[in-house]
């Protein structure tokens, strides 16, 4: 073992009821970068990809502008960097070269104007020939792309590149600004290049600076990349869903190696944060003792200092007792976060059913949904899911800003955890 990556465990009860049924179980496995990879700084491939359409006019391409050039003051001249920028045309800014004069950089920024309609895939299509030049193994390649609007007509192509820029391994960190751009879209795009999406409120002029700033700080922190988990579960032992909970709330596609072995992608890892994972699992009856369950196995590889294809490995071990006081405990940082989970489950699943037209079902489950995010003391966001619920049975339908806020925030949930005891 190379020691890069160190894995821990923890379930939802120190011990389960030994009975005869079959019973549901919360595994959460943590992967975080250890002190050997704390020093690791990779070069970047940097392309920033900026809708400067005729919406984007006053305070929206201020901050735009203000924000990139926070985000130029972040880099080295040992990264790469690019700025394309889109309306229904496309421009190449600055075409791919090293950040080593961050005032001519800025001067560019600055002469940026607004005009024009949205035809995101030209962006992104220069953006990813930008992005290409400087493709290496030993730097890591992000694409930082921003619309307030919705594309003219070409959201295939914007998903064929997107998945175009994740076999190149190329991220695409896919923001949007405001209220009327289509997250289904940027939602794909990042899924498609294993990326992230978000939402920048408009109202919030601060928030695009540190949006930009945050996600260059990101990509900056990587060292471990390519990460898989691999679960190897005992017979009897069934994967019910696999969750990653850190650093944002996602349901995650898991796949069948074998009868018993599923694998699961992570990509890459922040040196300060990494991963987790919140896997159910249903367990078949056991008398009392000990049993393991599964093991647990990460594969990565760490570029910058040439090794690939290392493991970190760890079982999972569960004790079933016929002690009912102690089956009854439960530990509450694992509970914490699987009552986030499950707020975040709710709201996605009411956004579907209502997408379907199924209002009873919608409203039903953004209630359920807003009794969960109070419970955590997420107030304003529990008003959002009520508001929208409220809307949905007087037939006005889903606002975009509370979607938005809705589908976006709950994804930041364990963001605010409490330290692990």
């Amino acid at each position: 073992m190379a020691g890069e990556v160190q894995l821990t465990v923890q379930t939802n009860r120190p011990a389960y009821p030994a009975t005869g049924a079959t019973q549901l179980a919360y595994v959460l496995i943590e992967a975080r970068p250890t002190g050997a990879v704390a020093q690791v700084r990779m070069p970047l491939n940097f392309a920033f990809v900026l809708d400067h359409s005729g919406s984007m006019s006053g305070a929206k391409l201020a901050n735009l502008k203000a924000a990139a050039k926070l985000a130029i003051d972040r880099l080295g001249p040992g990264d790469l960097v690019s700025i394309v920028i889109f309306d229904d045309k496309v421009q190449v800014l600055v075409p791919s070269r090293p950040a080593d004069n961050p005032a001519a950089l800025k001067r560019e920024i600055d002469g940026i104007r607004d005009g024009g309609g949205t035809e995101m895939s030209r962006g992104m299509r220069a953006g990813l020939d930008e992005l290409r030049k400087g493709l290496t193994p030993g730097r890591v390649s992000r694409m930082l792309l921003l619309t307030d609007g919705e594309t003219f007509g070409d959201e295939d192509v914007c998903r064929k590149l997107a998945a175009e820029a994740g076999r190149s391994g190329i991220p695409i960190i896919a923001l949007g600004l405001g209220e009327d751009w289509n997250e289904k879209l940027l939602d794909d795009i990042a899924d498609a290049s294993r990326g992230v999406s978000d939402f920048i409120p408009d109202r919030q002029p601060q928030a695009i600076l540190k949006s930009f700033e945050e996600h260059v700080r990101t990509a900056q922190a990587t060292a471990i990349q390519n990460a898989q988990f691999i679960l190897r579960l005992i017979p009897g032992v069934l994967p019910r869903a696999v969750w990653r909970v850190t650093p944002l709330i996602a349901k995650l596609g898991h796949r069948a190696l074998s009868d018993r072995d599923v694998q699961v992608t992570l990509g890459d890892m922040d040196v300060g944060q990494g991963q987790s994972i919140l896997v159910e699992v249903l367990l078949p009856p056991r008398a009392p003792g000990a049993y393991r369950i599964m093991q647990a196995e990460v594969s990565y590889d760490i570029i910058a200092l040439g090794k690939t294809g290392e493991k970190a490995r760890v079982d999972v071990v569960l004790e079933f007792t016929s002690d009912l006081t102690r089956a009854a405990q439960v530990n509450p940082y694992v509970m914490n976060i699987v009552e986030k989970v499950t707020a975040h489950r709710l709201q996605t699943q009411a956004l579907d059913e209502a997408a379907v037209g199924n209002i009873a079902g919608a409203t039903q489950k953004l209630r359920a949904a807003a009794t969960r995010l109070l419970e955590l003391g997420e107030e304003e966001l529990a008003r959002t899911a009520l508001e929208e619920a409220r809307r949905l049975e007087e037939g006005k339908g889903l606002s975009s800003a509370g979607t938005k806020k809705l589908r976006y925030e709950t994804r930041k949930l364990t963001q605010k955890l409490e330290e692990s005891p």
